[in-house]
């Protein structure tokens, strides 16, 4: 009996000690469940509900503020949306601005996961040091595959897959009703980004090319090159495409802060396409479009604005 009754002991005291060791400072299991997530720049192993997130995307931000997900970090020395301006506030660390992130300040939130798109792609391997580090840039060449991968990978890390899978069918279901409304008006439409004194034209494909991939809004000019920075046009060229339907994204109202398209762009050239005589040059919000694209409330958001327009 005696001799059993170490055995045990000796068991009990085994177990605990293996507990402890299991067990960080802060009071945490060691033993968390994680994931292998695959994307464009490698596989990265993420524990599920992570805790401490680093945002480098603002359709992500988007995404995660919906869904009512916790952030610790996010790039406040760049222009964060308006309707995210809640995490301009200090209870959030900034950790610099989405082309420069701050290495140190990483380093010192040493976060479960980063989450970056785009403009931080060649910063992936410094990153991935610190944090584990996925990418979810949305690839506007298929535009909603991508973003609906996107929004699967946030669904399996943070257990939000049901809720996903009813703000994606709510998406759809808008898509087709706005498509069917593009095929019955049948108007032509051409997307400029104003900067400053100049301005560029996107076609299919492109970085706003869903209008016309997605929307099924025709193109007035089907052969636009396909460029991150759109192609450089004059206002000419306006003109000599004559849209029905002008949409103008304003990048000075969110990068320089001051809004200067509506001067830039109807101006006398501009005045003699049937966009502007028929009262259809259209400001699209550039917090959407420029600066949050490829979330779930932007999207919804991009789907209304659409919508809207063809009316």
């Amino acid at each position: 009996m005696r001799k059993a009754f170490w055995i045990i002991t000796f068991g009990l005291i085994a177990v605990l000690v293996a507990g402890c060791s299991n067990t960080d400072a802060s009071g945490d299991t060691g033993n968390k469940e994680t994931i292998t997530v695959s994307h464009e720049l490698g596989e990265t192993e993420v524990v599920k509900n992570p805790k401490k997130i680093v945002v480098f995307d603002f359709g992500v931000l988007d995404t995660l503020d919906k869904l009512g997900i916790e952030i610790a970090g996010v790039p406040q020395s760049s222009t964060i949306p308006e309707y995210l301006s809640k995490y301009s506030d200090n209870s959030y660390e900034n950790v610099g601005s989405l082309k420069e992130p701050d290495f140190e300040k990483l380093a010192q939130i040493n976060p479960d996961l980063i989450i970056i798109s785009g403009r931080q792609a060649s910063l992936y391997d410094q990153l991935r040091e610190i944090a584990p580090t996925v990418y979810l840039g949305v690839d506007a060449s298929k535009y909603m595959d991508s973003f609906k991968e996107n929004m699967s990978v946030i669904g399996t890390i943070f257990n939000k897959k049901e809720e996903i899978d009813q703000e994606l069918q709510k998406i759809e279901q808008s898509i087709a009703y706005l498509k069917q409304q593009a095929t019955n008006s049948s108007k032509e439409a051409l997307i400029i980004l104003a900067n400053d004194d100049k301005i560029s034209a996107y076609g299919p494909s492109s970085r706003f090319g869903l209008i016309h991939d997605v929307f099924g809004v025709p193109a007035s000019d089907k052969g636009i090159e396909v460029s991150t920075h759109g192609m450089n046009v004059s206002f000419e060229y306006v003109v000599e495409q004559n849209p029905d339907l002008l949409y103008v994204i304003d990048r000075g109202a969110v990068v320089g802060g001051q809004s200067s398209a509506k001067q830039l762009v109807e101006n006398q050239l501009v005045k003699k396409t049937n966009a502007y005589k028929n009262d259809r040059v259209i400001y699209l919000d550039p917090d959407y479009w420029y600066l949050s694209g490829g979330g779930l409330v932007s999207v919804a958001e991009m789907i209304k604005e659409i919508e809207t327009s063809l009316k």
